[in-house]
């Protein structure tokens, strides 16, 4: 039986390994391709060693075009998903705490409301939502982007809500004799328990945001104001020779801040989404 196990076991991690090497393959294939020429990269060569290492791929990438260099798309991109996840983060947990934790007339319907709004795919919105920023004179602009985050997410709102089910109410009860109120409670008690649903947020949203392509192909048509995102885009040109060698570069250094936000909080991402409250 030992012996039987011991085979299972191997045969388990060993097919892990494969198909996780097959998932981040084409991850791998990317950053090799930021090392390697043009004429190598179009060839197809599966490997992910270069023939002739080209470091200048990172240096062409990062002087960017148009005199814009990519420190000021990284800087567009870091400022647009700060403050987009930031507001997502507030807004939502303050809906959440009131469907979730406050009595009040008309709540259902409102979460009904909020459900029924994670059922429409972005594409239904999108024009209309255009239409309705370029009459208030916002387009082209930042805040089509960012002010929409500052009305919470269905998504995250509904995250949270499922959190705050398993914090006990008697928290509420007990504070509320000692004259808490509303306010002092969600900042207090909920706010402080409710670390993990936040910090997973966090990381959902940073990425979501920091990877969007259509909104700012929507909304932002100034150059100098374009994102990581659509920067990388500007590689490819029809009418020219695309450098996909400085394309790669950029993707690969693109991938960092999402890169280190996974690895600094991924105990709490697996924590928010795994518990639904206190333990014990």
């Amino acid at each position: 039986m030992k012996i039987k196990k011991r085979v299972t076991k191997t045969v388990y991690h060993l097919f892990v390994v494969l198909f996780g090497m097959l998932m981040i393959y084409p991850v791998l294939w990317m950053i090799s391709g930021s090392f390697k020429d043009n004429a190598e990269i179009l060839r197809g060569s599966l490997g992910l060693f270069p023939e002739n290492l080209k470091l200048t791929n990172y240096a062409t990438g990062w002087s960017g075009f148009g005199g814009i260099s990519f420190t000021t798309f990284f800087k567009n991109s870091i400022i647009i998903t700060a403050i987009a996840t930031l507001g997502t983060v507030i807004s939502s947990a303050l809906v959440a705490y009131a469907l979730s934790r406050v009595r009040f007339r008309g709540r259902k319907f409102w979460f009904t409301c909020m459900i029924a709004t994670m059922l429409l795919p972005g594409q239904v919105i999108m024009i209309p939502s255009y239409l309705i920023w370029h009459r208030l004179g916002l387009v082209p602009g930042y805040l089509p982007l960012i002010i929409p985050n500052f009305c919470g997410q269905a998504f995250f709102i509904y995250q949270m809500m499922q959190f705050m089910s398993g914090i006990p109410r008697e928290l509420d009860e007990a504070a509320t004799i000692d004259g808490c109120s509303k306010y002092s409670i969600f900042t207090h008690i909920i706010m402080p328990l409710l670390k993990p649903s936040i910090v997973t947020t966090v990381i959902i949203q940073f990425y979501w945001k920091w990877d969007d392509y259509m909104g700012p192909l929507l909304y932002l048509s100034k150059p100098q104001s374009y994102t990581v995102s659509l920067a990388i885009k500007m590689f490819a040109d029809a009418s020219s020779t695309t450098d996909y060698g400085a394309m790669f570069a950029m993707s690969t250094l693109s991938l960092i801040p999402v890169f280190l936000i996974f690895l600094f909080f991924n105990r709490y991402l697996v924590e928010g989404i795994g518990t639904s409250g206190l333990k014990g």
